[in-house]
């Protein structure tokens, strides 16, 4: 029997992700159990085609006003569900990002890692609407996520 490729943990993803309409800039609104990124505020996402067809990741933030960053890859686990990837910043190890939930706009998106303790709420802009964020959170409690120890991120 195949693998469903478009559940993931229980977690249904978003297969027709459009990566052209994904790729750009994204600012973390928040997050569960990110300890490499602990203290970090302002922190944003750029995700950028490259010309081997992966996608290039720069993530940065700031810890105690100094700028952090790290540049990494993505790509595709499977062509077909685009919304499940691999994310590299250190050969060899990847690690899994799952797009679980997203705005039919591209406004905000929901990525998932390799467990339930593991996401981040990303949006195009730095403030998320509350009506965006109440939907979300609405959502991951019907999934089975622990929203009360999601950690806001700042932005200034």
């Amino acid at each position: 029997m195949e693998k469903d490729l478009r559940i993931y943990n229980g977690i249904e993803l978003i297969c027709d992700l459009d990566l052209n309409k994904y790729l750009g800039k994204w600012y973390e609104i928040g997050k569960l159990s990110a300890k490499e990124q602990g203290g970090l505020d302002n922190v944003t996402a750029l995700y950028t085609l490259r010309s081997d067809k992966k996608i290039g990741v720069d993530n940065r933030g700031y810890k105690n006003g100094k700028k952090r960053g790290i540049k990494g890859l993505a790509w595709l686990r499977d062509e077909k569900c685009s919304g499940g990837l691999y994310v590299q910043f250190f050969w060899p190890f990847k690690a899994d990002y799952n797009v679980i939930k997203l705005a039919s706009d591209y406004r905000y998106a929901l990525v998932m890692g390799k467990s339930k303790s593991s996401l981040w709420i990303l949006s195009r802009t730095p403030k998320m609407n509350k009506k965006d964020y109440l939907e979300i959170i609405k959502f991951l409690d019907s999934q089975g996520f622990e929203t009360s120890k999601i950690l806001k991120t700042r932005h200034s």
